[in-house]
């Protein structure tokens, strides 16, 4: 069963979500792209920060996280943008071979 990875990162607003979402499956680096609201507080140059976020859980292959970190973090509108990725256990053998489908170049 191919490996399948989910990578997070924040993004200030819906509109950037979605634009930042539609991009990374059109180019195939994601098979899928959840987006939920949240809230973040954080500190950032000196001072604690309290601002509404939209969370992306971007699915990819094994093969194909770095390539997703890459495209995040060159698209993203953040000075630092959170990019991180886990592998996920226990995927469901046909979704984890969709994911590396939808993935693959």
């Amino acid at each position: 069963m191919p490996a399948t990875h989910a990578v997070f990162t924040t993004l200030p607003d819906l509109p950037a979500a979605r634009a930042l979402a539609r991009t990374l499956v059109e180019r195939r680096l994601a098979a899928c792209v959840q987006l939920s609201a949240i809230e973040s507080f954080y500190r950032w140059e000196g001072a604690v920060q309290h601002e509404p976020e939209v969370r992306l859980v971007c699915k990819t292959s094994a093969a194909g996280v770095a390539a997703l970190q890459q495209a995040i973090v060159a698209l993203h509108p953040y000075a630092l943008p959170a990019v991180y990725a886990l592998q996920l256990d226990g995927v469901h053998p046909p979704y984890a071979q969709w994911v590396a489908d939808e993935t693959a170049p």
